[in-house]
């Protein structure tokens, strides 16, 4: 996409038009897969597509550079479905409910305030973990994440945008009191997952976090050790992963 075509995406105003089916076209856009996106982000974006598989909702993957900044809320995913643009995953399941696709309408209230209150566990703790460890981490910055942020781009440009985005996520990190951590302290404690027997956009969440956390080669196995402890997750990761990307001809993640 060029400069104009990005920020047309981002000015594109969201109005969902539910009686529009869903197209053959539609497009996720990330980060480029092999050398550039990072952990949160690709477990952000694995959530989403295992959401739209569970919708039974067909998506073709396109990996650009500066995906970011052509996203309307600066983080990626985002779907171009239509002439419509939406970043994230929450956004995304209300769009997807606004066509008449939605994973959690078998639910009670009850069960969908608990829904919610999971999916908003999960991503202040494996999301804060997932940031502490790419952008506070001093080994892991120093060996993966400036040099994959910043690898699109010449010098020094590359070293200029993955300091500043490490100075803003420092900054969050600080606000919500994760500034002076270890890593040691860093843990994915206690998540009480919450699986219905039809899957919901909790398990998409789940799994996207989960499963790249699994797969994902960093300079410490601290995350992964610790998922590994539960086998039941482990179970869980490889159903999805078997039921909703391999039985679909999408072949295996890893």
């Amino acid at each position: 996409y060029s400069l104009v075509e990005a920020l047309f995406l981002k000015s594109e105003p969201l109005q969902i038009h539910s009686t529009e089916p869903w197209p053959e076209n539609a497009t996720l856009y990330q980060q480029l897969r092999g050398e550039q996106i990072l952990l949160s982000d690709n477990a952000a974006s694995l959530a989403v597509q295992a959401f739209l598989q569970m919708c039974n909702l067909p998506i073709k993957i396109v990996c650009r550079p500066n995906a970011e900044y052509m996203s309307p809320s600066g983080k990626v995913p985002f779907i171009h479905v239509g002439n419509q643009v939406v970043s994230e995953l929450g956004p995304i399941v209300q769009f997807v409910k606004a066509k008449g696709h939605s994973l959690s309408d078998g639910l009670d209230e009850v069960q969908k305030a608990e829904m919610k209150a999971y999916m908003e566990l999960v991503n202040n703790m494996l999301l804060t973990a997932e940031l502490y460890l790419q952008w506070c981490d001093e080994a892991t910055v120093g060996e993966i994440t400036h040099a994959r942020y910043g690898s699109p781009y010449p010098w020094p440009l590359n070293h200029i945008l993955a300091y500043q985005k490490q100075w803003e996520v420092k900054r969050k990190m600080k606000a919500i009191g994760w500034g002076n951590k270890t890593l040691d302290q860093v843990s994915l404690m206690y998540l009480p997952f919450y699986f219905c027997l039809r899957p919901t956009e909790l398990d998409a969440l789940v799994f996207g976090h989960l499963y790249t956390i699994l797969t994902t080669q960093l300079t410490t196995d601290e995350l992964s050790e610790k998922v590994k402890n539960y086998s039941n997750l482990l179970a869980f990761c490889r159903r999805i992963e078997q039921h909703y990307f391999e039985d679909r001809g999408k072949g295996r993640l890893s």
